[in-house]
């Protein structure tokens, strides 16, 4: 999966946070943006190996800086290392941001007191997995990239698409329909998981 600034491109092998706290950051949206673009720049100075490849992606759009999905991932490449950083424990989309400077942050505490490889050893646990070959995000087969889902609007969808992918309809096809009712199972263990 190639990720996006919008849509928010969410690794597919990370856990979503089932219940939002409040953070004690007050930082702008603005702000935050420039703290995450500011400590990769920072971080890439003193590994003297820079950044490549930056995309911050979220939901947030020209009309909606308060998007229903107000997780962060930031991806990149480092040290020919694939990177997602992302946080989505807010219900702010700059609290999400914040977290991710304060944890890139850290990183730059460990490259001055451990150096290159403890950084390395740490940056494997943020390798941006690729989604498993061929398999979209449930979001993406149900054409709900941004929208709060529920039960219903998902079963909506469902019924509405599945008119369409049906092996019985011209342009339907049992690995369509077996994509999208994979989508609405995964779709339908979110909600009840976010509940």
């Amino acid at each position: 999966m190639a990720p996006t600034a919008y849509p928010l491109a969410w690794p597919p092998m990370m856990p979503r946070t089932k219940s939002k706290q409040t953070s004690r950051f007050k930082t702008n949206l603005p702000a935050a943006l420039k703290n995450v673009r500011s400590s990769l720049a920072n971080f890439g100075s003193d590994s003297a190996k820079p950044i490549s490849q930056l995309v911050i992606s979220s939901n947030v759009t020209l009309g909606s800086e308060r998007p229903s999905d107000t997780g962060v991932a930031v991806w990149f490449v480092w040290d020919s290392l694939s990177v997602c950083i992302a946080v989505d424990r807010y219900p702010k989309v700059e609290d999400n941001l914040q977290a991710i400077h304060h944890v890139l942050e850290a990183r730059r505490t460990e490259l001055r007191h451990g150096g290159l490889n403890i950084v390395r050893a740490t940056f494997t646990g943020f390798a941006a997995l690729p989604a498993p070959a061929g398999k979209r995000p449930w979001r993406e087969v149900l054409e709900m990239p941004d929208e709060k889902v529920t039960a219903d609007a998902i079963t909506a969808r469902y019924r509405r698409l599945a008119t369409l992918r049906h092996p019985d309809q011209p342009r339907g096809s049992d690995a369509a329909m077996a994509e999208l009712n994979r989508a609405r199972d995964e779709a339908m263990a979110e909600v009840k998981g976010n509940a």
